[in-house]
């Protein structure tokens, strides 16, 4: 059972998708995946170009901003940037647990200008703690 957790109009997130997990995106209504995760991090699960090419099939976009053990980048958070900013609709982004795709949806959503609170509150209510980067986000935000 597909769990796309809803952050705002545009982007939900999701623990590591399966096969059958992009087709019930497409059947929701999303128009991109935003691939998290690293190539290898869980061999057992469906790697980038698996899910890229179930992608495909089912119509939707596909990009990868992988985030490993060293945490995150500014590269990154400019990355999903132009990945939201090219969307055509609602984008689905996962990782392990969700946990990555939220806190680099934050990152992004701070730079782009969105409040810190705001980004908090949006968070939380789809079940996820952006407080261990809130550094990051305030000074982003700052800018």
């Amino acid at each position: 059972m597909s769990d796309f957790r809803k952050i705002n109009e545009n982007i939900y997130v999701s623990q590591q998708l399966t096969l059958d997990d992009v087709a019930a995106a497409a059947g929701a209504g999303m128009a991109m995946i935003v691939n998290n995760r690293p190539d290898g991090e869980e061999p057992s699960a469906p790697q980038g170009d698996d899910i890229a090419a179930a992608a495909a099939v089912a119509g939707l976009n596909y990009t990868t901003i992988p985030i490993g053990h060293s945490g995150f980048s500014e590269p990154q958070a400019d990355a999903m940037i132009a990945a939201m900013e090219q969307a055509e609709g609602p984008i689905l982004a996962y990782c392990r647990s969700g946990t990555r795709s939220t806190l680099l949806w934050a990152l992004a959503s701070a730079k782009q200008g969105v409040a810190p609170d705001a980004i908090a509150r949006a968070a939380a209510q789809a079940g996820y703690d952006v407080s261990p980067i809130r550094p990051m986000i305030d000074m982003l935000s700052q800018r």
